[in-house]
């Protein structure tokens, strides 16, 4: 064991505003920071969760309240100290947090003044606030203890025991708004909307259970299930055990458009879209840390929005998962990542096999046709290169309706595809894969079904039967990517 007494120290404290510069910049956004502060409250026990704001432009506030058990004068300083916890310490399994920095890097994120107001059972209300105003001017970690607020004193003595999360001067939300800003606030009730969906979404577990109840401005917190477990054609995979049982794989196959009401089938998509919320949803005693990811081992497609797979997490695995300070980032230990991968790869194989299965249906019942595609391969001095496939149907009908003009659109087809940016695709498509939309993704299909029942239009003209014209739909590329559609012509 090293002897430290023989050396000479030197004091290397932090410097305070540095320091809370750092804290601010560690990647919050609103409903992340709102998320963490969530989970102390259900640490604490609490019941009841209360998020409410107040808009009144840049003096706008918000309050996140609850009512556990609260804390004494000695505690919530504790609880105000960055760092307040080891994260290598032992804890409790309905412990949510990890490094005891949550309250203040999630606060310091979106705020400028931080009020902590606590009451312990029986007890009178504490109450502290960091100014972060004050620490830059000072340059010292102290806490202030302001006049409390009327209005928020007599909440907290409302509840038998509890504590109220205070934010002021949120600069990183409305900066110099006003409160009468009409634009202002229509942008920042869409973002409360979307911290909203956010809350429904990572805590649907806790909210399914009856354990905790979350109210938003009052109104009460529905859960935001992902894998539509109560749906009767969701096709649940069997649990798989890893780590010796302490990880659970539970893999899900939502089910086709077709099977489900059009509000169901909005619900489902989640706040990002379909899309996005493929993958491994990973979960931390019930509290959700990352929804909808493939954690590196596939790209998202079209194709594979129907699957989705639960991984359960206990708390005491955060370092080998790499779970980060604001809980929205997990990485599988290198060991796990095969099974993680064999595992997904049947979820997905027949998540494809529910998303194609109407347009095997439909192609049944028409019949089979040669596929179409829009872009064609090309070999041109040894080198690829891209063609419009001008044989494509809808291509050749366009082209037939200006015959005047048949040369001047051919040579605009042959300036879009020589100047076709594939090395920037190429780059962001490797840099950033699950950003890459797919064709008519996110917009409303009435252009793409217009498109189809222009085709469809052309082929009936030409004196093709009903049945051989949908196939002939069927077997174009976008087309053939949104088979739903076509019974819609």
């Amino acid at each position: 064991m090293i002897d430290y007494t023989q050396y000479e120290t030197a004091s290397a404290e932090p410097e305070a505003v540095s320091m809370i510069e750092t804290f601010r910049a560690i990647g919050y956004n609103l409903e992340t920071a709102i998320a963490d502060i969530i989970d102390n409250s259900i640490s604490a026990g609490a019941k009841n969760i209360w998020v409410d704001f107040d808009y009144t432009g840049a003096s706008t506030w918000l309050t996140i309240k609850d009512d556990g058990h609260g804390m004494n004068n000695e505690e919530l300083i504790q609880a105000m100290r960055p760092g307040s916890k080891n994260p290598n310490e032992e804890r409790d399994a309905r412990d949510l947090g990890r490094f005891g920095l949550g309250l203040k890097t999630a606060s310091f994120s979106q705020c400028r003044k931080l009020t902590v107001v606590s009451k312990y059972r029986d007890s009178e209300p504490v109450y502290w606030t960091w100014d972060l105003d004050y620490v830059s001017k000072a340059g010292k970690w102290n806490l202030i203890k302001y006049q409390l607020n009327e209005n928020v004193l007599s909440q907290i003595n409302n509840l038998n025991s509890g504590t109220i999360v205070l934010w002021n001067d949120l600069d990183r939300v409305v900066q110099s708004l006003h409160s009468d800003d009409k634009v202002g606030l229509e942008k920042f009730l869409q973002i409360m909307d979307h911290v909203k969906r956010h809350i429904a979404m990572i805590f649907h577990r806790y909210i399914e259970s009856k354990k905790v109840k979350i109210w938003f401005q009052t109104r009460e917190v529905k859960p935001w299930d992902p894998f539509l477990i109560s749906e009767p054609s969701t096709q649940k995979f069997p649990e798989d055990p890893l780590q010796n049982g302490k990880v659970k794989l539970r893999g899900y196959v939502l089910p086709h458009k077709s099977k489900l009401i059009d509000t169901k089938f909005r619900e489902a998509e989640g706040p990002k879209g379909w899309n996005a919320h493929q993958g491994f949803y990973i979960y931390r005693k019930d509290r959700l840390l990352l929804a909808g990811d493939w954690l590196g081992m596939f790209r998202k497609e079209e194709h594979f929005k129907l699957a989705r797979i639960a991984v359960d997490l206990p708390n005491n695995l955060d370092a080998s998962w790499q779970i980060d300070i604001k809980k929205s980032v997990a990485r599988p230990p290198l060991i796990l990542r095969d099974q993680l991968k064999a595992y997904a790869s049947k979820v997905r194989a027949q998540a494809v096999e529910v998303y194609r299965h109407k347009g095997k249906v439909l192609q049944r019942k028409y019949g089979s046709n040669q596929y179409q595609p829009v872009w064609l391969e090309k070999l041109r001095h040894g080198k690829r290169f891209y063609e419009i496939n001008q044989e494509h149907p809808l291509v050749s009908h366009l082209l037939s309706q200006f015959p005047g003009k048949i040369q001047e659109l051919k040579k605009l087809l042959y300036l879009i595809e020589e100047t076709v940016p594939v090395p920037l695709i190429t780059i962001k498509e490797s840099e950033q894969p699950d950003l890459q939309g797919q064709p008519f993704e996110g917009i409303n299909h009435d252009a793409l079904l217009s498109m189809m029942k222009l085709m469809y239009a052309s082929y009936i003209t030409q004196g093709i039967q009903d049945d051989l014209a949908k196939t002939m739909i069927l077997n174009m590329e976008p087309f053939n990517l949104y088979p739903q559609l076509i019974e819609s012509i």
